[in-house]
């Protein structure tokens, strides 16, 4: 029977950055992972999207190429050689977050961690004392309840299909299902997206969401708004989805991304006393305490803010507050974060909607142009630009944009916001010319 200062059950971003932390502290700590090292991020998410992202974005650079006198040909795309070049670079970053434990002290146990005690975890047949218990383990799609769904898939098999499917219908209508929509719209494939809400990007901004719509549909993606799959059947063609309105659509595959759910049954929680929201999220407070004295939650099984960064941030909070005399509560607010559809979204603070609920005055600037680029290339696209002002204080208190590089651009407007700008503060920047990012330092006259 080992016995750790700390005792980490999942070995995803935040897990992993909370050992880790803890260990340069001097605490003994072990971590255990019943899959894959990495977690969600690096083998079912951010990672591998991106690099379908990036994949797809150069049937675009293509056809743009011509406008600019190039003369490529016709390029061809080979679906297993990309998925082959994927698999090999997970499998590089799988090694990589192995040797950062073990180069940091954590012990590292494979296999599945459930609490057994007051200050027990039970791996297999063993048992692991630890004075402190950290449970990171994540997220898990959610299947819908409905005739055939086992002909679907979810996130999780997206990215080892055996082929690119040339018909696919997208089943959801956040951040997850918009990414993949475009993806395989950009690599040819036809792709209908359903989605039984009024507009997609639910809690986005209503201009990002509703430019967003439009830009995918001059990107392919064939948005269906207020329907829903309600049935699955194989046919000798495929799969046949029957929507909420009866009609039928055939496609080679179908992915459900309607949501994901917090991983923490089986693992203990309920018979140690923790507490579990109505979604199954662990129940913590603003130092990530749950309701047992002893064991922490962070990342995606709280249920707080579902990024990777986020989960990266609660851990390193985490292990400054328990091992280095340093009490640290994660700071949830001006989150930036990407939408990475085409074109791409990026997005902090408060939408419009959130800031007419919070601010007496508010003041909106946005703008939405054609991109220098696309003058010579001819894409039907377009840049849209957005901030929302505090009139009161004059502080720029949301900044929006849909475009490219839009992800980048926010990252570093997110530093402005956190130091709490104003809109005199953008104004008096001076602008860098010619690009789309000196439209932000160049919006004078608000809209409303």
């Amino acid at each position: 029977m080992a016995e750790f200062d700390l005792f980490v059950i999942g070995g995803g971003s935040g897990g992993v950055a909370c050992a880790r932390r803890a260990a340069s502290y001097g605490a003994r700590v072990a971590l255990v992972e019943e899959d894959r090292m990495g977690g969600t991020c690096v083998h079912r998410g951010c990672i591998p999207k991106k690099f379908m992202v990036y994949a797809s974005h150069f049937a675009h650079d293509f056809e743009d190429a011509a406008g600019y006198g190039w003369q490529v040909g016709t390029p061809k795309f080979h679906w297993p050689d990309l998925v082959a070049a994927k698999s090999t670079e997970l499998d590089r970053l799988k090694g990589i977050y192995e040797n950062l434990l073990n180069k940091s002290g954590v012990t590292s146990i494979a296999g599945r961690g459930r609490i057994s005690g007051a200050n027990a975890v039970a791996v297999g047949d063993e048992t692991h004392v630890a004075k402190n218990i950290l449970i990171a383990t994540g997220g898990w799609p959610v299947m819908p309840d409905i005739p055939g769904v086992e002909l679907a898939i979810s996130s999780n098999e997206i990215f080892d299909l055996a082929e690119k499917p040339k018909r696919l219908v997208v089943v959801g209508g956040g951040y997850i299902a918009c990414e993949f929509a475009c993806v395989f719209a950009g690599l040819g494939a036809e792709v209908t997206q359903l989605y039984r809400g009024d507009m997609v990007l639910r809690g986005f901004d209503m201009d990002v969401r509703e430019v967003a719509c439009e830009e995918m549909g001059n990107g392919g993606v064939n948005i269906r708004l207020g329907t829903n799959a309600v049935k699955l059947e194989k046919t000798a063609g495929g799969i046949a989805v029957t929507t909420t309105h009866g009609d039928v659509i055939e496609a080679d595959q179908v992915l459900f991304a309607t949501g994901r759910a917090p991983n923490t049954s089986g693992i203990g929680l309920e018979d140690a006393g923790v507490v579990l929201n109505h979604k199954g999220a662990v129940t913590v407070d603003s130092s990530s305490q749950t309701s047992v004295e002893n064991v922490f939650a962070v990342g995606d099984c709280t249920d707080r803010i579902n990024l990777t960064p986020v989960a990266v941030h609660e851990g390193r909070c985490l292990a400054e507050t328990l091992f280095n005399n340093n009490p640290q509560d994660p700071d949830h607010r001006d989150v930036a974060t990407a939408v990475f559809t085409q074109p791409e979204i990026g997005v902090v603070g408060l939408s419009e909607e959130e800031a007419r609920t919070h601010c007496a005055h508010v003041d909106i600037f946005k703008t939405r142009f054609r991109p220098l680029k696309h003058t010579l290339s001819g894409r039907n696209t377009t840049i849209f630009m957005k901030l929302v002002v505090d009139r009161d204080s004059d502080k720029v208190v949301g900044c929006h944009m849909i475009g490219d590089a839009s992800g980048e651009l926010v990252q570093l407007l997110g530093v402005a916001i956190k130091a709490g700008a104003t809109k005199a503060h953008f104004d008096a920047t001076m602008a860098v010319h010619p690009t789309a990012a000196e439209e932000f330092v160049t919006m004078y006259e608000p809209v409303s």
